[in-house]
Order: C-alpha cells, then sequence, then structure tokens
C-alpha cells in the first residue's frame, strides 16, 4: 500500500492547506469529508501562515538584496582602517610618532600587528578606536597622519556603519519573521494530519484503491510508493 507523509517545507504546507480549502469552497458542506469546523479553522489558518510565509521571504529578500551593497563598504572601511594603523605603525617605527601614543588609539605599544578586522564588529569597535585616538593625539600637538587622513578614513568609516546597523535591524527583523513562521509549523501540521485523517475515514470504503486515493488527493493528501509497488498494484 503506499503511504502518506506530512510535509516538510512550508511550501509544501501552504499547498497541502491549500487544497483542503479549496475543495471546501467548491463543495457544499453536505458532500465535503472534512468538517465544518475543521475547514474553518483549516481556512482561517491559511491566510495567517502564508500572510507570515511572505512575511519572512519579503524580510529575507530584502536584507539579502541591501547586503550585497554592504559588502562593498565593508570591504573599502576595512581598508581604509587597516591602512591606517599601518601606517601609524610605521611612523612609530621611524620615530615620528612616540611609542606611548599608539595608547590613544587602543593598540598595544609594542605589538605593530593590525588588529583582527575580519567581523564588521572588530571594524565597528577599530574603527571608532582609532577616529578617537586621532584626534586626541592631534588635540594634544600632535602632527596628524596623512594618506590616507583620518577624515578620509571616518568618510569610509561612516558609510559602513550606517549600512551595518541598517544590516543589524533587517537581520532582526527577518529573525523576528522566521520565529513567527517556525511558532506556525506545529499547528499547520496538526490541521494537515487532522484533514487527512478524515478524508481518509470518509473515503475509507471506496474500491477499488486507486479510486479512493484519488479522492484523497483531491484534498491535498500526497502518497508515496515505495519501490516497485505501483508495478506491482497495476499488474
Amino acid at each position: 500500500m503506499p503511504y502518506r507523509r506530512l510535509p516538510n517545507t512550508d511550501q509544501a504546507r501552504i499547498r497541502a492547506l491549500r487544497s483542503a480549502v479549496e475543495k471546501g469552497e467548491t463543495n457544499d458542506v453536505y458532500n465535503l469529508a472534512i468538517s465544518l469546523k475543521t475547514f474553518t479553522e483549516a481556512r482561517n489558518f491559511l491566510m495567517k501562515f502564508e500572510a507570515a510565509q511572505k512575511y519572512y521571504k519579503q524580510s529575507y529578500d530584502n536584507q539579502a538584496r541591501t547586503s550585497r551593497k554592504h559588502q562593498n563598504h565593508v570591504k573599502t572601511a576595512r581598508l581604509y582602517i587597516s591602512h591606517f594603523i599601518q601606517v601609524l605603525n610605521l611612523s612609530v617605527l621611524r620615530g615620528e610618532i612616540k611609542a606611548v601614543h599608539k595608547q590613544f588609539y587602543g593598540l598595544e605599544i609594542d605589538n605593530y600587528s593590525v588588529p583582527d578586522l575580519i567581523s564588521e564588529a572588530a571594524m565597528a569597535e577599530w574603527g571608532r578606536k582609532i577616529i578617537e585616538g586621532e584626534k586626541k593625539r592631534t588635540s594634544q600637538g600632535g602632527i596628524p597622519i596623512y594618506n590616507p587622513t583620518i577624515a578620509k578614513v571616518k568618510v569610509h568609516y561612516d558609510i559602513f556603519m550606517e549600512g551595518y546597523e541598517r544590516q543589524k535591524n533587517l537581520q532582526a527583523i527577518t529573525n523576528r519573521s522566521l520565529e513567527e513562521l517556525s511558532s506556525m509549523r506545529g499547528r499547520a501540521d496538526e490541521l494537515i494530519l487532522d484533514i487527512w485523517n478524515q478524508v481518509e475515514k470518509k473515503y475509507e470504503q471506496i474500491y477499488p484503491n486507486e479510486k479512493r486515493l484519488d479522492q484523497c488527493r483531491d484534498y491535498g493528501i500526497i502518497y508515496y510508493y515505495r519501490t516497485g509497488e505501483k508495478v506491482a498494484a497495476e499488474l
């Protein structure tokens, strides 16, 4: 005998519920294979579930679309922050800037490597530190660093930070919409299982089997055949 399997994706859940709801909308209550209560619950839930799925997809697409542009700004800002720190270290090694002044930037005096800037959180932190550090040092009479100037670094840092905050907000929206969608899946599966059980109960006396299965399929039930099973049944 073929077996059924509950949907395992949101789109499949929606298709299963929609099949039952559409079948219910085209049949009068006396010919319906599911109870009116179940039909009403499925129809109301389907509207909410579809809306939640569309909202999640829209949120995800918005995040992905803006992310592509943001990544270009990330690369540019990382380059400027890294370059500024390298120039600062070289200036210290040449004796143009006192080593102790590296502390203005949150940098270790004896460490001449560039901090890890792989993550955007690290870029946000180090960009802020070097901008504040350069301001403190020059306010005490230090000669500004050129090529790149801190003003140039700040321009790209500000552009990066604007996108960074936007992406965090979009990610939060996407996560919340996914949580909402995920919280509805259990109820979707309960409704689908209830519908399928009622439909199969309604048509259990119909023979041959394929005719009964076709009646059930009209309500969205999907049957799977094991290897060789359908061929054997046709023989």
